[in-house]
């Protein structure tokens, strides 16, 4: 049964030192806790955060690739091979080419870059130029056998070609560009060091009635490299065809696209 409000009140008056200690619903209790709850989500984002910052710096400095000295360890392996190093390319050039690169695994992986772009340009389809590319990059030692093999190759292809020292016949634009897609370092020391470079290329005559029409070629060129004085020199080359990815489903330019493309947009320097 309930107490009617009618019932008399009685105050009870708890002698000094007798009072009931502050229990959960007491109002500085309840201020207590509120204080305490703000204080603990706090410290929990500033442990978030710092969490946070200290992961993501460590993931910066695992992207930055390899180290200048040329030395590689476990951890810095597997970023290596898509993470560039912010080495800016040389400004010294030969015969258009660029030279004079560090004394190290990626210096000589940027040579590498950039002499496989010079040997895949049109410039080798003529016997002069070809020559200069080749006294360029190519150390003294192995310049007779090396032009021997390159003469006999691109002879072969600009004759197909139709190509008089690289020349297009009339009304048709030749094009041969190797675009380099990464670097593989197989091995390096200080005086010699093998890279393969996987790359794309773009050949063919641009123009109205062409029978040898622009296409791409997929395929990966290893250079060998000797230290010679002050630069990385080729001796020796190989090439294979591939990795070849699935081809896309755009629409192929007219010719007349293709032709102002190949005149007006000009190639790059590589660096690793």
């Amino acid at each position: 049964m309930s107490v009617s409000d009618d019932q008399p009140h009685t105050r009870t008056r708890l002698p000094a030192g007798e009072q009931p200690a502050l229990g959960p619903q007491a109002p500085g209790f309840r201020r207590l806790r509120l204080l305490g709850g703000v204080f603990v989500v706090v410290f929990l984002l500033v442990v978030a955060v710092a969490v946070i910052n200290r992961t993501n710096g460590s993931t910066s400095n695992g992207s930055t690739g390899g180290s200048t000295t040329g030395k590689s360890d476990d951890a810095g392996a597997q970023s290596a091979p898509t993470s560039p190093t912010g080495t800016q390319p040389v400004t010294t050039t030969t015969n258009g080419i660029g030279v004079q690169y560090p004394h190290t695994s990626e210096g000589a992986q940027s040579a590498a870059a950039n002499y496989s772009v010079a040997l895949g340009s049109s410039d080798m389809y003529a016997t002069q130029s070809r020559h200069a590319i080749v006294s360029a990059i190519v150390d003294a030692s192995a310049s007779t056998a090396l032009n021997s093999r390159f003469d006999a190759s691109f002879d072969a292809q600009a004759s197909r070609f139709g190509l008089t020292q690289g020349k297009a016949p009339s009304g048709l634009t030749f094009v041969s560009r190797a675009i380099p897609v990464g670097t593989k370092p197989d091995s390096y020391t200080s005086d010699a060091a093998t890279v393969e470079v996987w790359s794309t290329s773009i050949g063919g005559l641009a123009g109205q009635g062409s029978t040898q029409p622009i296409t791409e070629f997929w395929y990966t060129l290893t250079l060998k490299l000797h230290w010679s004085g002050s630069d990385w020199k080729v001796v020796d080359f190989s090439q294979v065809d591939g990795p070849t990815p699935i081809g896309g489903s755009q629409t192929v330019s007219n010719f007349g696209t293709m032709a102002n493309a190949v005149n007006q947009f000009g190639g790059f320097r590589y660096a690793r």
